[in-house]
């Protein structure tokens, strides 16, 4: 071979053979499209939520397009749970810090237990769950990559969605942090910000005329993500086409912050 083609530009892999990936809220929405999509690109996935059924087909969904799959009871608000389960396993190359939820309400009408319930989910659970699987990559020695699931909404605000937009911007800065303490152990961590996307709870919301009104006319692209779209950006975070990106977070939003 001439030293011209050795030097021959090629693109980076966008493959996950041999790595093991962990999704947590993969039992339906989006986690379920992410476990789909890294199996999909070869990893063998952890699937992990609370509901047996909901993974097993997850699980089963993954097994016919020929992927590799396991389920993982564990919930992910109980930090107990998290260190016996997601800490339990053999190894841990990819997490895809997904599980989270949502309680729209006006903020002056928003209770205590239902700020308690959102940031248990949306800001705890997702440190635990990223610090136990990082640990256990930088045991591993060889790097890894940690997604976290932010939001459009942790980018900018809206109306009832304050204890929601409050855990996702610090999602937001989690990453940036987390990218700074993890890149000596070769650990890349970034987020993902969607926008609604096509998904049963969303389209709960949609059955308001005027909500779906509201939101249409702010996606410059004229139409909700859906699952497809966020998995493309999750297979790209995990693989090493993204191998000199942490400490960002991908927006997936159809436009909807360009404004």
């Amino acid at each position: 071979m001439s030293d011209d083609k050795k030097h021959l530009l090629r693109t980076p892999s966008f493959r996950l053979d041999g790595k093991v990936a962990v999704v947590t809220g993969s039992g339906r929405g989006i986690g379920k499209g992410c476990a789909m999509g890294l199996s999909q690109a070869g990893a063998h996935t952890v699937c992990v939520a609370r509901t047996q059924a909901d993974l097993d087909q997850t699980k089963a969904e993954i097994e016919e397009l020929g992927g590799s799959a396991e389920t993982l009871i564990c919930d992910v608000t109980s930090t107990e749970q998290i260190r016996e389960k997601i800490g339990g396993l053999d190894r841990i190359d990819i997490l895809v810090n997904n599980a989270g939820t949502n309680i729209p309400q006006p903020f002056l009408e928003v209770p205590e237990e239902n700020v308690d319930k959102v940031i248990a989910i949306n800001s705890k659970a997702v440190f635990m769950v990223a610090q136990i699987a990082a640990q256990k990559m930088a045991d591993q020695g060889d790097g890894g990559s940690i997604i976290n699931m932010s939001s459009q909404m942790g980018q900018v605000g809206g109306p009832i969605r304050t204890v929601y937009c409050m855990t996702k911007h610090g999602v937001e800065g989690l990453t940036k942090a987390m990218a700074c303490d993890l890149a000596e152990h070769n650990i890349r961590v970034n987020a993902i910000a969607p926008t609604f996307v096509n998904t049963p709870m969303a389209q709960q919301f949609f059955k308001n005329e005027a909500f779906k009104k509201s939101v249409m006319d702010q996606i410059l692209l004229d139409r909700i993500a859906d699952i497809e779209d966020i998995m493309g950006a999750c297979v790209y975070l995990a693989s090493p086409a993204s191998a000199m990106v942490t400490g960002t977070s991908l927006l997936v939003d159809g436009g909807w912050t360009a404004k």
